[in-house]
């Protein structure tokens, strides 16, 4: 019986588990987690009414992953698909919220832009496609294609609601690959998109599926419903797991040496997938492939403070509307901007309740992030109350934060990603499975885990 080991119980490693036990039948497959709780990142709270998400909030239905995962589990029911209000977005800029304009006629009318700032945009349908001879920036592709002004009042605040990460040293073909690929395939933005618009047009009238809008969709309970179902899937999981070390037998197959309960255990494994965030595979790995290791050790992440605040819907003349907001880089705000979670999915507040979270901390301002709660909480308030103007505090206050939130794809991170794979090729059996990777949001990991059980199927055949 072939044996399986995977290290880290969050959304990739749960994920890697069902499709390793699907494509390997008879397989042994163990789930070894450092904390007591399975999902990393993927918690939800429920307190005083109020059902708060820790991490991310949902994923969209625009890629088929996690929505084929869901319905082999059997799951469908449970998905809890976000308000139509919520399509709204804003960009908190010169003191006041701009709605991000849907349509050519709203960007005109748009004050979120200059003049200017709208016709140099206007001109990248002219501007010929770039060549650059390294990595660029997300910032650079920006301002090469769109000027100064989309960059830093459009791109900017996109990256932060994603990554939380500066669009400075962000990687465009690591991080933004769609964006990469318009440019590349059809010479420009605007010409990608109307080619695109063009071959929908095409397949509908065909009859084929053009693909869902992209709709923010989650469960009714949150999305640690979601990981306890890929949970209940598991019967090999060990949690609570520290000190793990990896080393190569010489028969073949690979060693895990850690501690459980107190006490030090051993595994042999033909083969390993390693689950966890960067830094921890680095650890793993350091006494098996020192320069993988020190490869891994080298993507940094952006710590990241989510601030719950439940206030009553009598203390604002005008309830908060949409999805929320974002704030660029050159408004100097102490956070990253505001999610209105029970405008996005109602349910998140008791009757007479808003829900709204608030972002702090990022890779430009990383010590927002690590103040004390009562000062991160503090300045959660203090904005809200500039921008939103509440007529009093809120009922509710809780923080969650997480030192190493996001991992951030800076440039050179697919060059990091080349040389990672040879020395993966060196280790063979050897399996790195998370969002430092290969894209950080929950469709990019239900996707990799199944390539990841693919790969290990085909080594388990060799």
């Amino acid at each position: 019986m072939k044996k399986i080991a995977i290290i880290g119980a969050g959304i990739s490693g749960l994920s890697a588990a069902y499709y390793i036990k699907k494509l390997c039948p008879g397989a042994f497959v163990a789930v070894l987690e450092k904390e007591d709780f399975a999902g990393g990142k993927m918690r939800t709270c429920r307190e005083n009414g109020f059902l708060m998400e820790e991490g991310p909030n949902g994923f969209l239905d625009n890629k088929p992953h996690t929505l084929d995962l869901v319905a082999e589990l059997g799951f469908s029911n449970r998905l809890f698909k976000s308000s139509d209000a919520s399509r709204r977005r804003f960009i908190f800029l010169k003191n006041r919220l701009n709605r991000l304009p849907e349509n050519p006629l709203r960007f005109l009318a748009s004050r979120l832009m200059s003049v200017k700032g709208k016709a140099r945009l206007l001109v990248e349908f002219f501007i010929k496609k770039g060549i650059p001879e390294h990595d660029e920036s997300l910032h650079d592709f920006a301002v090469r294609r769109l000027g100064m002004e989309a960059a830093e009042r459009l791109i900017d605040p996109m990256v932060s609601g994603i990554f939380a990460g500066d669009p400075k040293n962000m990687s465009l073909r690591a991080a933004f690959p769609r964006i990469y690929e318009l440019e590349r395939d059809y010479g420009g933005l605007f010409k990608g998109l109307i080619a695109v618009m063009k071959e929908k047009k095409r397949e509908k009238k065909r009859g084929t599926p053009a693909g869902p809008g992209g709709t923010l969709t989650s469960f009714t309970n949150g999305v640690q419903e979601f990981i306890e179902r890929l949970d209940g899937e598991n019967d090999g999981l060990l949690k609570g797991i520290a000190e793990i070390v990896l080393f190569r037998l010489e028969k073949g197959g690979y060693r895990l040496e850690y501690s459980h309960d107190g006490s030090a255990q051993t595994g042999d494994f033909d083969s390993v997938v390693i689950a966890a965030p960067s830094y921890a595979a680095s650890k793993i790995l350091r006494n098996l492939n020192q320069r993988l290791s020190i490869l891994l050790e080298g993507i940094p992440y952006s710590p990241i403070a989510v601030t719950a605040l439940g206030y009553d819907r009598a203390a604002f003349q005008k309830p908060p509307d949409g999805f929320g907001f974002l704030i660029p880089h050159i408004e100097k705000r102490p956070i990253l901007g505001c999610l209105f979670d029970s405008n996005i999915f109602p349910n998140r507040a008791p009757d007479g309740k808003i829900l709204l979270r608030v972002m702090s901390g990022g890779a430009r301002s990383p010590e927002t992030a690590e103040m004390p709660d009562c000062e991160v909480a503090e300045r959660a308030v203090s904005e809200i109350e500039r921008i939103l103007k509440p007529s009093q505090p809120p009922s509710f206050v809780k923080t969650f934060r997480h030192s190493r939130g996001i991992p951030q794809y800076v440039t050179s991170h697919p060059q990091r990603m080349e040389a990672v794979e040879e020395e993966l090729r060196e280790s063979a059996g050897i399996f790195l499975c998370n969002n430092a990777y290969y894209g950080i949001g929950l469709n990019d990991c239900v996707n990799n885990a199944l390539i990841i059980a693919g790969k290990v199927k085909s080594f388990l055949s060799r």
